[in-house]
């Protein structure tokens, strides 16, 4: 498929998509401060620069938008240009490493699709609140 926008229009188009702050991750972040659960944003220094991070618990956040990250890319990568195919599966084959390395280093990493977030943000919150209360019961459980 071409693309029907000059370069400098896609180049425009492209700098007005945000790489955090999205609506998504701010509506996760909004519930999970209204359960009184503080985390880091973003972090410098931790590989991926999650969108939550729970240092205590070792657990970190990815709130990933659905088309940078390919949810059910085998679905749609056929409708794309080879630049943007090949975007995509970087992107993949990115957040795979990353989950690899971070689960080998001791964190539990979740994964959060936009469209869930869309559907259902409250459950999304109970996901990530249940795997802290474990994840801290557990440490609290192993000290004693």
């Amino acid at each position: 498929m071409v693309d029907n926008l000059t370069p400098e229009q896609r180049s425009f188009t492209m700098s007005r998509i945000r790489s955090r702050d999205t609506k998504p991750e701010l509506a996760i972040r909004r519930l999970m401060h209204a359960r009184g659960l503080r985390f880091r944003t973003h972090k410098n220094g931790l590989l991926g620069r999650p969108d939550l991070v729970f240092a205590r618990a070792k657990v970190v956040v990815f709130v990933d938008g659905d088309f940078w990250h390919g949810w059910r890319f085998p679905c749609w990568e056929h409708k794309l240009g080879p630049y943007w195919k090949k975007k995509i599966e970087g992107n993949r084959r990115r957040d795979q490493r990353t989950f690899r390395r971070l689960r080998a280093a001791g964190w539990f990493v979740i994964r959060i699709w936009e469209h869930d977030v869309e559907r259902d943000a409250a459950f999304c919150g109970d996901r990530i609140e249940e795997v802290l209360k474990k994840r801290l019961d557990g440490r609290l459980n192993r000290q004693r």
